[in-house]
């Protein structure tokens, strides 16, 4: 077991020292704080991906992380129902469906209504494929709470709503945060799904676009429509455009987006698991 633990590790410490070694000799600050310059021209940086990025997970995000509760909450409480098998049987079948069908069907759903590609059509896409990893972690460490702490609260006099909210949903915190982080870090590795809602866009620009507001009068929802209503970059889909370019600029920054986006994926994983070991030791303490 001891061998094959090993083989297993092999190709993902291999992966992860080829990346290192070709991505960090094209690392640097303009490489973070620039736009990208016209093709065959070296420098500039991927500051639209990472911002589109960033973006584009907090609107996934916000989509996804309230609905995947509530029906997480439903399908511990009410298994047996058939709202509660038709919850667990939709998020098995949803979380087998390839990337690219969501994306074309976020395309059907709200590309196609509004006539462009927009962050508000990627941040629908992610939100579908987060869903299934929110709803079913969600749901297991809802299934590990003590029933006595429930039917304690029920006991009490307390009504379900106030019980979910003030005895389940902290005792199962841990495991339900870890369960969002990692829905979140698949989120921003997804590059499928964006080809037909984000799009692409390398003159993306947050601050730009505030500026650019505030000069010209614009109300703050005015602003947030500005930039949720346009098409964006992401790091996956600024890799998958460069890895396509013939220019040796483009391919030796793919590799440093490729160092970058692994990066945030390994980091956001490690940061899950020693969440949840402080706050397990919090608790144990």
């Amino acid at each position: 077991t001891g061998l094959f633990t090993l083989l297993a590790l092999i190709p993902l410490f291999w992966i992860i020292g080829y990346v290192v070694s070709k991505g960090s000799q094209y690392i640097n600050l303009d490489f973070f704080t620039q736009l990208p310059r016209p093709m065959g021209m070296a420098g500039g940086g991927v500051l639209h991906a990472i911002e589109g990025t960033l973006l584009l997970t907090v609107l996934a995000g916000l989509f996804s992380i309230p609905p995947g509760l509530l029906a997480a909450f439903y399908a511990a409480y009410q298994p047996n129902t058939p709202l509660g098998t038709a919850i667990r049987f939709g998020t098995d079948v949803l979380s087998g469906v390839p990337s690219i069908v969501i994306g074309i069907f976020a395309y059907a759903l709200v590309v196609k209504p509004q006539g462009h590609y927009s962050a508000l059509a990627g941040g629908v896409a992610l939100a579908i494929l987060m869903l299934p990893t929110i709803i079913r972690t969600t749901e297991e460490m809802l299934k590990l709470v003590p029933h006595a702490l429930r039917e304690g609260s029920l006991a009490l006099g307390s009504p379900e709503w106030r019980t979910a909210l003030k005895v389940t949903l902290p005792a199962a915190f841990n495991g339900i945060i870890t369960g969002f982080i990692l829905g979140l870090a698949r989120a921003s590795g997804e590059t499928a799904p964006l080809l037909f809602t984000a799009l692409g866009n390398d003159r993306f620009e947050i601050g730009q676009i505030v500026q650019g507001g505030i000069q010209g009068g614009q109300s703050f929802l005015m602003i947030l429509k500005n930039i949720f209503e346009q098409p964006v970059d992401s790091l996956p889909l600024t890799l998958y455009k460069y890895t396509q370019q013939p220019f040796p600029e483009r391919i030796n920054q793919s590799w440093a987006v490729a160092l970058v986006l692994m990066a945030i994926v390994l980091i956001t994983n490690i940061f899950a698991r020693v969440w949840v070991q402080y706050r397990s030791a919090k608790l144990r303490g």
